[in-house]
């Protein structure tokens, strides 16, 4: 069994030292730059990784990268959608002041992002997997990147404007050639490498070896899945993205043979019959013998579903089991992958001085409200899982819950390197923290504004708020005036709005004070501009 940093330095006597070591004692004065992988998933819900406490799922992998190092129990996203989270995570910069507001937008590759800056400073700089940002990638040597939203199996990849397609699993692809370009590196010049996968992304088509996991496993409805958001605003009724109403073809996996009649909106009405033969012509773009393990399980599925007849919370119970299983056996090839590329990191030497963080572009709902997607403030979209190892300088095992988002990346990164932090980015290294010395003058509250509706998906009207460590305050807007307030200690899973309740009236107040403050220095007034009308 691999033994770990951290089991190591307790066998060894050498624990108390490693973590004796001043945060002053860095990587930069050695004169030895760090190398930095940073892999990010999509969709990743903090609730299937077993190092938040999962109670569906063993993820040992990503859990290895938290005992080796730092986890974060309140890391956040600030716009949970996924082109605009890698837009912020690559600038530093808000949304409103990085133009990529909505999944219609496209990135501006002109503007400065750390990749750049991390170039010309002398790193190898490469970008594997998802980019989904529309316009080429900028600031890299190296970059594979898959088509939009890119394909589960047989996907094809853009290899800097050359197209090709490749036969596989999205997940093994994206860790091969992240392997491969490790491997082709020359000499001792540091690298920073951007792994980008595509699971857990909608539609959740795991790879054949993980068909059987979970399969004699009912997975435990939450609480609130019946949610009827009795209480709240008309922002959380309206919302398209309830499990019960997901695609039968799509999202369960279904043949049109298997139904009588689509029975959800899927996030949005009128794609569900396109959505139906684009999912047909999915299947067509298996190979023989994919096809063939495919067929095996799921017309199992569709047989069960055939005889067993469902409808109402019956039929959105089994929804709920389907979309589940599937959603987390794509979990599995994810936390396989981050294996493999520790165990290339220790086989090669390199991870002593390699930075290695995952994250996921935001949050999930896994049931939550009766939900899935993300898009809402709400705490299961806007929390992201963050995980970070540098055995040079972060001690093994440590947990903070300071407040931090993705709008922190880019600041930290330019840290670990030793480059300045230009003016224009709007995060905060967690660089100190994560090496055990005390952070200045950190956030009190942070800030979120969420902007695609009516367009797009899943009908989440427009709105911005802020989160403190007690309190949440949101302001739903566009086509609707309505405000929320949760108190996260009371009611973690927010179920409660009392923003009318007069005994918050002070705290109403003092938020309200508090987000003002925060979209002046954020210099946001996008709500208030021509955009707010449609």
């Amino acid at each position: 069994m691999k033994q770990t940093r951290r089991e190591f330095l307790k066998k060894s006597g050498l624990a108390a030292t490693a973590l004796a070591i001043p945060f002053s004692m860095t990587t930069c004065s050695a004169g030895k730059r760090p190398n930095i992988i940073f892999i990010m998933s999509d969709d990743h819900a903090k609730a299937a990784m077993s190092c938040y406490g999962s109670r569906f799922i063993k993820t040992p992998n990503l859990d290895r990268i938290a005992a080796e190092g730092v986890q974060f129990t309140k890391s956040f996203v600030t716009n949970s959608i996924c082109a605009p989270s890698r837009a912020v995570l690559l600038t530093g910069k808000y949304s409103h002041m990085n133009g990529l507001r909505d999944n219609r937008d496209k990135f501006d590759g002109s503007q400065m992002t750390f990749t750049k800056l991390l170039r010309d400073a002398g790193y190898h700089t490469s970008m594997i997997g998802k980019w989904h940002l529309k316009t080429d990638p900028t600031g890299f040597d190296e970059w594979r990147i898959l088509i939009g939203q890119g394909e589960y199996y047989n996907p094809v990849f853009d290899e800097n404007g050359k197209k090709n397609k490749y036969t596989g699993y999205v997940t093994d692809l994206i860790t091969d050639f992240a392997i491969e370009s490790l491997e082709k590196r020359k000499g001792d010049k540091p690298f920073c490498m951007m792994i980008h996968h595509k699971a857990p992304h909608r539609n959740w088509m795991p790879n054949s070896k993980y068909f059987d996991a979970f399969k004699d496993t009912e997975i435990p409805l939450p609480d609130n899945y019946f949610d009827d958001y009795e209480g709240r605003s008309e922002a959380a009724k309206s919302a398209d993205m309830r499990v019960e109403d997901m695609y039968l073809s799509f999202d369960t996996k279904l043949r049109k043979g298997d139904y009588d009649k689509e029975t959800g909106t899927g996030g949005s009405r009128r794609y569900a019959t396109k959505v139906a033969d684009d999912w047909e012509r999915s299947l067509d773009r298996l190979t023989d013998e994919q096809r063939a393990a495919w067929d095996a399980h799921y017309n199992a599925v569709s047989e069960e579903f055939r005889k067993a007849k469902l409808e109402g919370q019956e039929l959105s119970k089994w929804k709920y089991q389907r979309y589940m299983k599937d959603y987390l056996r794509c979990v599995l090839s994810v936390d396989e992958s981050i294996g493999r590329i520790l165990d290339y990191l220790d086989n090669k030497g390199l991870t002593d001085n390699t930075l290695v963080v995952y994250t996921s572009d935001q949050g999930f709902f896994l049931g939550e409200h009766g939900w899935y997607d993300k898009r809402f403030m709400y705490e299961e979209s806007l929390s992201m899982p963050l995980v970070m190892r540098y055995p040079k300088e972060i001690p093994a095992g440590t947990v903070l819950d300071k407040m931090v988002l993705n709008l922190d990346f880019a600041p930290t990164f330019l840290d670990y390197v030793g480059i300045r932090i230009p003016e224009e980015m709007q995060g905060k290294s967690l660089r100190r923290m994560a090496g055990g010395g005390e952070p200045n003058e950190w956030r009190d509250s942070i800030y979120y504004h969420y902007y695609e509706y009516p367009h797009g998906w899943h009908d989440a009207k427009r709105h911005y708020g802020i989160r403190t460590s007690r309190y949440k305050l949101i302001h739903f807007y566009h086509d609707i005036d309505a405000w929320e307030l949760y108190d996260l200690k009371e009611d973690p899973h927010e179920m409660r709005n009392l923003y009318d309740d007069p005994d918050y009236s002070d705290i109403v107040d003092q938020l309200k004070n508090e987000l003002a403050r925060l979209q002046k220095k954020y210099r946001d007034t996008s709500m208030k501009s021509e955009d707010v009308s449609g």
